[in-house]
């Protein structure tokens, strides 16, 4: 694993370029189109939020036929752990989340961070790059480092892990589809 993020400062985000392989993305992606995707909601918000949010998203949720993924993920956060954050965590509380933002639909996310109302209190969210970044424009991942927007990697197979309190956006998608993996790491509330 490599820190790539030669601007962010150090421990907040880390990035791990070919973290998997074309092979295993193929197959990441491959299961998350054979799901049935929904409109993206934002927890909490009855009223209309595309102005916020516009995506669509399916559940992975931890089976035998994908736990081969489960088992990697729980692997790199061990490792990720270990070396920057150091946070007490329980682990992977919550199914993972495919994530579809179409040109043609808006695909965008607005600023937010990851410490929405759930069970568990996020502390590590992690984002896998299944597109090529030739296979859209747009839809960059821009995250507030405290000096300022950084703006992550594209690369396919790229894992961008960050502190869930973090803010950070999805530019629009002006052209193709933008598709990745997004997980959260669970533990107990910071004192």
């Amino acid at each position: 694993m490599s820190m790539d993020l030669q601007d962010a400062p150090a421990g907040l985000l880390v990035g791990w370029q070919n973290a998997f392989t074309p092979t295993e993305l193929d197959r990441i992606e491959a299961y998350g189109d054979s799901l049935e995707p929904m409109k993206a909601e934002i927890a909490g918000r009855k009223e209309n939020t595309e102005h916020l949010r516009i995506s669509r998203t399916a559940w992975i949720e931890r089976r035998a036929q994908i736990e081969w993924l489960y088992d990697r993920i729980e692997q790199a956060v061990l490792e990720l752990n270990s070396r920057f954050y150091k946070y007490d965590l329980y682990g992977l509380m919550e199914s993972f989340q495919y994530t579809v933002y179409e040109s043609s639909e808006g695909g965008h996310y607005d600023w937010h961070c990851d410490t929405g109302k759930t069970a568990e209190a996020r502390k590590i969210s992690l984002t896998l790059q299944l597109s090529e970044p030739s296979a859209y424009e747009g839809g960059d991942l821009i995250l507030e480092a405290g000096a300022g927007p950084f703006r992550s990697h594209k690369g396919r197979g790229t894992l961008v892990a960050f502190p869930s309190y973090m803010m950070h956006r999805v530019t629009p998608v002006t052209k193709g589809t933008r598709k990745s993996l997004v997980v959260w790491v669970s533990g107990p509330q910071f004192r």
